[in-house]
């Protein structure tokens, strides 16, 4: 197949480019940077230079393709609400673009993105065999510029890595390299209108998290209220207190999908996320 792949020169982009190119298919990839490009050129892409807003060339790289994964996204958390409208529109774009094809689009599931999942869902009775990949919260492996990066940074500036009441609150993950599996399992073989779970680590206990941060770095664990989580946690705080956990059994019987990397833990106990404090 030829596909087409917006954020492809991203974290979870580059991992999902390697993964198609390795399965034989043939990648042609959205990025806006001079950088990215020479990343997905090295990797074998063809590389297409633009932004989310440039609907026409999203619409006519859609057209032009056997299939589109959908990738980019601005997280931009200062004005989250225009991020979202511009996925939206994207998707708009890309659907159209495959209208009437019987190809797949498949999109990644944002917080509050529910306008965006429904327009690519709505893009089934126009022949488009849509599904949606919802991620774990933490998508984990060397290069994670997500949560666990900021738990990890808190903790060495605040001298303390802390947890929330019990710590019991339980956080999904997923390694990278897995993810990027499901991403082309998806575009291969899902059926129209599945919701796709991005998960290995079903749920670990928020101070397991804490626990192998605080070791790594020599400082102290600690149990932290909720009304001291903002001081301590910041904008991360809402998300470092819920209990989150979920589970990918349907996806993997769907799709025969077997994550095999390293959990979210053992990923940490490598080192490289503390790197670079040592």
């Amino acid at each position: 197949m030829r596909i087409f792949v917006t954020g492809a020169a991203g974290y979870i982009g580059t991992a999902v480019v390697r993964e198609l190119i390795g399965a034989g298919h043939q990648v042609v990839g959205l990025t806006r940077s001079e950088s990215g490009a020479q990343v997905l050129e090295k990797l074998g892409v063809e590389v297409v230079h633009g932004v989310l807003e440039d609907l026409d060339l999203l619409h006519s790289c859609a057209a032009t393709s056997d299939g589109v994964i959908h990738l980019a996204f601005n997280h931009d958390f200062s004005n989250f609400g225009a991020s979202l409208a511009t996925d939206l529109r994207a998707i708009e774009a890309l659907g159209e673009g495959l209208a009437g094809s019987g190809k797949p689009l498949v999109i990644t599931a944002h917080a509050n993105g529910k306008a965006s999942e429904d327009a690519v869902l709505a893009f089934i009775e126009q022949g488009v065999r849509a599904s949606i990949v919802s991620l774990a919260p933490s998508v984990h492996g060397e290069g994670d510029k997500g949560f666990v990066p900021q738990l990890i940074r808190i903790a060495q500036e605040r001298g303390s890595s802390a947890y929330i009441g019990d710590g019991t609150n339980r956080w999904p993950a997923i390694h990278r390299l897995d993810a990027a599996v499901l991403f082309r399992l998806a575009v291969e073989s899902a059926p129209a209108g599945s919701r796709l779970d991005g998960v290995d680590d079903e749920g670990i206990p928020f101070s397991d998290i804490a626990g192998v941060i605080g070791r790594h770095l020599d400082v102290p664990v600690v149990s932290i209220s909720r009304e001291e989580a903002q001081a301590s946690f910041g904008f991360l705080s809402v998300v470092a207190s819920l209990d989150l956990a979920r589970s990918s059994k349907a996806t993997k019987e769907l799709l025969g999908w077997k994550p095999v990397q390293l959990g979210l833990l053992a990923d940490l106990e490598q080192g490289h996320y503390f790197s670079k404090y040592h």
